[in-house]
Order: structure tokens, then C-alpha cells, then sequence
């Protein structure tokens, strides 16, 4: 798939709906869901995840149960949650209803050689999610659709999973901080934690 791909762009589709997260916390997963994060504003409310494949959504988990007071939405690549598609059991389970996960899903794995990936065939995520037990989801595959995306991600009582079907691109890299205990200092600072 090119970047002339009819699917969306991912990156300005991430900036635009990061703009309407209000005071949502963000988990972002490997690879380009944390280079968009950044690349979209910088924020102490992100957390960015290096080395951790398969373990955004079970953090954004946690953090979502330890901060019910604050919405926390997982952004992730559809290869990464694969990986640990388990934890959509037990986000079924605990059920939170502050947390949102979208997954950008470029039906490829992006990050190590964009071979095709398993949504590119049957596999579908949101079907997944339902089967799991998580019965909010949509799909979104237009540009257009930020706004309807922020309000299921930002407002609708959660669980809630939603796929967004982007283009593969060669956007510039927008590297955040790779040292992780920096990383979560900082995002513990946020959360008016760093004595805790």
C-alpha cells in the first residue's frame, strides 16, 4: 500500500483528534502511534512506550483502574495489539468506563518491513473486541471522521475500541524521549504523583 492510498493519513488524523482529548491521558504504543503522538504537540500526559511490544493496552489498563477520575485512551498499531490481543479479555472483564483504545490499523506490519498483516485478510479487530466482550466499537476508514472518533474515544463510557483503516506512510520521524524511567517520572509528575 502507498502513500496515494485511499485509507487515511494517519498523521494528521492523529493531530486532529489529539486536539479534541480534552484532559484524556494517552498511552501510545510502539513504533509510529508514539512517533504521532509527538509528532502532534508533546505532552506529560503521554506516555510513550518503547521496547514493550504487545503491552500498550494492558497499561493503559491499569491506568485507566488506578485514575477512574480521568479518561485514558490507548492509541496502538494493529501488529502490537495483535501481540497481546489477550488483554482485550480482560478490558472486557474489568470493564473501566474511562478507557478508549483505537487501533491504527495499516493491515501491515509497519514497523519491520511492512510485510501484509492479518487484517488485511479475515482477521477484524473490532469483531475481536465484540467477541471479547467489549461491546462498543466502530470502525472508522475516513479522514473525515475525527470528530465522531473523539467523541466515542474521549466521551463514550468505556470499554471502547475502535479501528481506524490508515495509509502506510513515510512521515518524517518525530522521536519523543527514549529514557523510560524519565518517561513515566514525567508522566507521574502529571498525574501529581512524584511523591507517591
Amino acid at each position: 500500500m502507498s502513500a496515494a492510498s485511499n485509507k487515511i493519513a494517519r498523521r494528521p488524523f492523529i493531530a486532529d483528534l489529539l486536539a479534541r482529548r480534552g484532559r484524556a491521558l494517552i498511552v501510545c504504543g510502539l513504533g509510529s502511534p508514539t512517533w504521532d503522538c509527538f509528532a502532534a504537540g508533546d505532552s506529560p500526559d503521554y506516555l510513550y512506550s518503547w521496547g514493550g511490544m504487545g503491552l500498550a493496552v494492558p497499561t493503559a489498563l491499569g491506568i485507566a483502574l488506578a485514575q477512574p477520575g480521568r479518561r485514558t485512551v490507548c492509541i496502538t498499531g494493529d501488529g502490537e495489539l495483535l501481540m497481546g490481543i489477550g488483554a482485550l479479555g480482560v478490558v472486557a472483564d474489568q470493564a473501566p468506563a474511562n478507557l478508549g483504545i483505537l487501533v491504527l490499523d495499516n493491515e501491515s506490519f509497519g514497523e519491520t518491513g511492512r510485510q501484509r498483516g492479518l487484517t488485511s485478510g479475515r482477521t477484524d479487530i473490532a469483531a475481536v473486541a465484540q467477541g471479547f466482550g467489549i461491546a462498543r466499537t466502530m470502525t472508522v476508514m475516513e479522514q473525515g471522521a475525527v470528530s465522531d472518533l473523539a467523541t466515542f474515544l474521549f466521551e463514550t463510557p468505556g470499554p471502547a475500541l475502535a479501528v481506524a483503516k490508515i495509509a502506510i506512510t513515510d512521515d518524517p520521524w518525530a522521536l519523543p524521549e527514549k529514557d523510560g524511567a524519565a518517561i513515566a517520572h514525567r508522566f507521574r509528575e502529571a498525574l501529581g504523583l512524584q511523591n507517591a
